[in-house]
């Protein structure tokens, strides 16, 4: 039997329920597991703050992944990995994408900077708005992106663009792609572009917490539910995807839980983890033998 020491947690759709709310099995799952001295860390698109947070809530102190994989720590002041666009990138391509009629929004660990509307409310409901922006992430919007980076540059952890229409949409990722290199540019979401540093995913992320924990990939559990969880899916010893996922994330799974309104985290900790015993106990069995 495989003994599992890492479980990373995607947060939105798949540690927190529809409405964003934590339900208390999910903690008591989380506490569950790190009595058996599993490392328990969260892999996010949201900013740190958000992260920590929720980390804070569930009584974690551990290296947290967060925008996607371009900035992994447990301490905003003193980061163990980042990988951000350069302050030059960051100012090219705002250039570049005020061409076009989008909105913009320049995503720091600290804060993020957007231009004002340009586009259908309606787009920008579902898309610009975040639920994990909050007063202590300050949200900020400007009449000119470029003029605000020549005066205060930012070296962002990445940019993101939101199209009224698609064509618009795949033109911009077209001219990014031929005249920026060391970028990836993703446009798998309708409206959305998402312009990052080459190498951040939560894969990678997850990959260099694991190493530096000293943790083969093949005792690590990763349970996730949206296209960018794949990956860190597919590449762990147990990947698990949520039952809301789409069938993509539950093709690469190894175990489908149930969905995150149906206690789909809590059901899996407790039903996998029940049958390991703590990590500390293991060791001294194999020293006495």
């Amino acid at each position: 039997m495989t003994l599992y020491r890492l479980l990373a947690l995607n947060i939105d759709g798949t540690l927190l329920r529809s409405n964003g709310r934590l339900q208390p099995s999910t903690k008591e799952a989380i506490e569950f597991v790190l009595e058996k001295e599993v490392y328990v860390t969260l892999v996010t698109n949201r900013h740190f703050q958000s992260a920590k947070k929720l980390a804070k809530a569930l009584k974690l102190d551990s290296l947290l992944i967060t925008h996607g994989g371009a900035f992994i720590t447990n301490n905003l002041d003193k980061p163990f990995y980042e990988n951000r666009l350069s302050e030059e990138k960051t100012f090219n391509l705002i250039q570049v994408l005020e061409n076009y009629k989008c909105n913009v929004r320049v995503v720091h660990e600290r804060f993020s900077i957007g231009n004002r509307k340009k586009i259908s409310p309606s787009i920008l409901s579902k898309t610009l708005i975040n639920t994990s922006d909050s007063i202590f992430y300050p949200v900020q919007f400007v009449d000119s992106l470029s003029d605000t980076l020549r005066d205060e540059p930012v070296a962002a952890t990445r940019v993101e663009a939101y199209f009224s229409q698609e064509e618009d949409k795949e033109e911009a990722a077209s001219t990014i792609r031929d005249a920026f290199e060391g970028l990836e540019v993703k446009s798998n979401q309708p409206h959305k572009l998402e312009l990052i540093s080459k190498g951040v995913s939560k894969e990678n992320g997850l990959r260099m917490l694991a190493k530096h924990l000293k943790i083969p990939l093949e005792q690590v559990v990763a349970i996730g539910d949206s296209t960018d969880d794949v990956e860190m899916i597919a590449s762990v010893g147990l990947g698990v995807a949520m039952g809301n996922s789409t069938f993509e994330v539950k093709h690469a799974a190894d175990w489908v839980t149930r969905s995150n309104n149906e206690q789909g985290v809590a059901y899996m900790v407790k039903e996998h983890f029940r049958k390991q015993q703590r990590i500390d106990f293991l060791r001294k069995i194999k020293v006495d033998q």
